[in-house]
This record gives structure tokens, C-alpha cells and sequence, in this order.
């Protein structure tokens, strides 16, 4: 699942992912498989992209902090 949000801000602040990735001191390839939802960003990484973006990582990552509480009970 694609972050848009993320690819909205970077375009918001007219900016590749290149030039992301080099403002944030991680590889492209990385700012591309983040944006793209095939891997999740460290603590360190989304810090990173909050200071770029200046918004916070609940905003940036909002299906990383959903709450999911399992009601179904195990019987024995």
C-alpha cells in the first residue's frame, strides 16, 4: 500500500526521492520502497522524515500506530 501522504508532501516541497534521500542520509532505493510500502522506516528514519516534513510520524505513518486489539479468546 502506497503512502501517499508521503509522496504528497515531498511533492508539496518539490523534491525527489534523490534529493530526499540525501537530506535524510539514506539511500533512494530506501526513500522508494518507504514511499511505495514495502518496508517501514526505523525510529531514527521516521525522527528523519518528521524534521523534513515537519510533521509527526502518527501523521506520516498512520497504519504503523493503528491499534489492533484482539478480542478472540483461545479456549482450552
Amino acid at each position: 500500500m502506497k503512502r501517499k501522504i508521503l509522496i504528497d508532501y515531498r511533492k508539496e516541497k518539490n523534491l525527489t526521492q534523490k534529493q530526499v534521500a540525501d537530506a535524510l542520509g539514506i539511500s533512494e532505493v530506501y526513500v522508494r520502497k518507504i514511499e511505495n510500502g514495502v518496508a517501514h522506516p526505523g525510529r531514527t528514519t521516521m525522527l528523519k522524515f518528521e524534521k523534513l516534513y515537519q510533521k509527526n510520524s502518527n501523521e506520516l505513518f498512520p497504519e504503523l500506530f493503528q491499534v489492533y486489539i484482539d478480542t478472540k479468546c483461545i479456549n482450552d
